[in-house]
């Protein structure tokens, strides 16, 4: 029996990621899963059949029968369809990157605000359980050291590296330091795609904060880890392994002259950031409140970023 106060909700796109996003919304209380979109209608009706819903191969065949959805498509098809939805007056959870350019990424926010549409972006690290700590205990981040590795995997090579991982650490930096931009360093290289597959960026704040940030796609471990240095402390979250370390100086001295280091770790054993982030999402949908990761992070993240792969590539025509 459907609940009146269910969110109708689809997913455009049920490849990898987009298969777990529709198993979210299913299960997922307030929200009501009615279909799922993707070009492969085979792909479609496998998931559509195993939540019992409709399978479209058009994502404009749900236009009345959502009242919001999950993009999660590549990259350059997100501006077309997510305008196609927030133009209807229905509510769009679009992945990371926002979009393919920043122009793009201010046409959706401008939609949005037209048609009065929640418009959240997907970087999930936001929704990490290790990174439920943090506001309660930074000030004045002086340096930040990023490193987010990952094996090769071809599915995400529509985008090079700066936009297929080092957008989420732009992102969550960004709205950390809560300072402009001011200057940025880059190096990186090609290695297994035609795009850049490992580089680094160094990211000066006018604040005076800097932030050191790596991202590779051909390491032979994974590791997704963020080091935040205060006047006071040092901070560590690891996302993968959701910890989060906080050390900070205390009153005696461990040496004369050196203050005493007192340290806490919590480690998160249960958390689903995707669960969060729709959770999240849905209550937005309900209460017309601004999302956590909104449009306008969306945007700030992608020009960083795209100011990045610019310069990438600058270089490596030099």
């Amino acid at each position: 029996m459907t609940n009146p106060d269910s969110i109708r909700t689809a997913v455009i796109g049920v490849g990898y990621l987009g298969k777990f996003h529709a198993q979210k919304y299913a299960a997922l209380e307030g929200s009501q899963l009615v279909g799922v979109v993707d070009n492969n209608a085979e792909n479609a009706k496998a998931i559509a059949d195993e939540h019992g819903v409709e399978a479209f191969t058009n994502h404009q065949d749900l236009f009345g029968k959502v009242d919001a959805v999950s993009i999660v498509t590549p990259t350059t098809l997100h501006h077309q369809i997510a305008k196609d939805f927030l133009q209807q007056g229905i509510h769009v959870l679009v992945e990371k990157p926002i979009t393919v350019t920043p122009d793009e990424a201010r046409d959706l926010i401008q939609t949005a605000k037209d048609h009065n549409c929640i418009l959240q972006v997907g970087h999930l690290e936001r929704f990490n359980a290790a990174m439920l700590d943090l506001d309660t205990v930074l000030h004045n981040p002086r340096f930040i050291e990023a490193h987010r590795l990952a094996p090769y995997k071809p599915r995400a090579t529509d985008v090079d590296v700066v936009l297929d991982l080092m957008i989420h650490d732009i992102d969550i930096i960004l709205s950390t330091v809560r300072s402009e931009l001011v200057g940025i360093d880059v190096s990186g290289t090609k290695v297994l795609s035609s795009a850049t597959d490992i580089a680094n960026a160094r990211l000066t704040f006018a604040n005076g904060c800097v932030a050191n940030v790596t991202a590779s796609r051909i390491s032979l471990k994974s590791e997704r880890k963020m080091r935040i240095f205060q006047p006071d402390a040092y901070l560590s979250i690891d996302f993968q392994n959701r910890i989060f370390s906080y050390h900070r100086k205390g009153e005696g001295e461990m040496f004369p002259g050196v203050p005493d280091i007192n340290s806490t770790e919590n480690i998160y054993e249960d958390g689903d950031a995707l669960q969060t982030e729709i959770a999240a999402f849905i209550e937005c949908v309900k209460n017309g409140s601004k999302p956590l990761v909104s449009g306008e992070d969306g945007l700030r993240a992608l020009e960083a970023a795209t100011r990045i792969t610019q310069m990438l590539k600058e270089q490596a025509q030099d």
